[in-house]
């Protein structure tokens, strides 16, 4: 199967996984966890798995030079990430949590021109725009849950805050995924993360009752260590390599239909009209931002 094909199925599951842990998150905590507390299992549970499988990857020593970048990867990607979206989940709504990221894409695209030259083209420009209009189509016309959200406010300003570290992680990291092999990127960031998130997460973490939790806790913890955070990191490390940045940015835009549909699926939404046609535009959206133009034999490489 094309390379390309293969990235873009990458970040599809990518999403897919991301748009099903609004919910799956949000029913955890703060009952059996706190929120940053969670973060210290999801990291340190990643860590632990990334390390691991890296001994079935190659040996790869990290460039002198490379080690600001990977640190910073860390920071945006790891900590500011996730520490702001799980409190922010906490504090706001699943609903509001899975639009709230759909403004990645538009900092990814800013960074890209600014930072790693990428080029922006009108009708990549105009797929961002479509597919935010979706995005928020599916909310602005629907009804919005606030059962459970204590500070709608505070939790979106933090959401959005997550929203930019994410871009800007995306950003830092894309340089690595040329140079060094996917394995070898997680294992260190990763790693990393643990040190930087450990005097903000380690009170929560330990004042969990681990001996009475519930299943129904235990699988959405496991969800979100293997789903949300092992696969998709590796799933879009992957696509990185085949993609631009503000390609994978894009595909956040499934986020809040992929969040609906599983509302739905479990019975705690319905479709209707408005959120077909949101949805009908998300897809486009993401279409045009992952169109790439086939070059004529004239300008293809011998």
């Amino acid at each position: 199967m094309n390379k390309r094909i293969l990235a873009l199925l990458a970040a599809f599951g990518a999403s897919v996984i991301y748009g099903i842990n609004h919910t799956v998150a949000k029913d955890v905590m703060p009952t059996y966890i706190e929120p940053f507390g969670f973060i210290f299992l999801r990291v340190t549970g990643a860590a632990a798995l990334f390390w691991l499988i890296s001994f079935f990857g190659p040996k790869e020593k990290i460039a002198k030079e490379d080690w600001p970048r990977l640190i910073g990867s860390a920071i945006f990607g790891m900590v500011i990430n996730m520490l702001m979206f799980f409190k922010g989940l906490s504090l706001s709504s699943p609903i509001n949590s899975a639009v709230i990221s759909t403004i990645t894409p538009i900092f990814v695209f800013v960074l890209s021109a600014l930072i790693i030259k990428e080029r922006i083209t009108p009708i990549r420009a105009f797929g961002v725009m479509l597919g935010l209009a979706g995005a928020l189509g599916l909310v602005l016309f629907g009804e919005q849950m606030q059962q459970g959200a204590p500070d709608i406010a505070l939790g979106n300003i933090m959401l959005l805050t997550n929203a930019i570290s994410y871009g800007i992680y995306l950003i830092l990291v894309k340089p690595l995924t040329v140079k060094y092999h996917a394995f070898t990127i997680m294992k260190w960031v990763f790693l990393i993360a643990i040190f930087i998130n450990f005097p903000f997460t380690i009170s929560e973490f330990t004042a969990v009752k681990w001996s009475s939790l519930p299943f129904d806790a235990i699988w959405r913890m496991a969800y979100v260590v293997l789903g949300t955070t092992f696969s998709t990191y590796l799933l879009n490390i992957y696509a990185l390599k085949q993609l631009k940045a503000s390609t994978i940015g894009a595909f956040v835009y499934l986020q809040p239909l992929i969040g609906i549909a599983f509302a739905v699926l479990v019975g705690a939404d319905k479709i209707s009209f408005v959120r077909i046609i949101a949805a009908i535009l998300v897809f486009i959206g993401v279409y045009l931002v992952t169109k790439t133009k086939r070059k004529t034999p004239s300008q293809q490489k011998p």
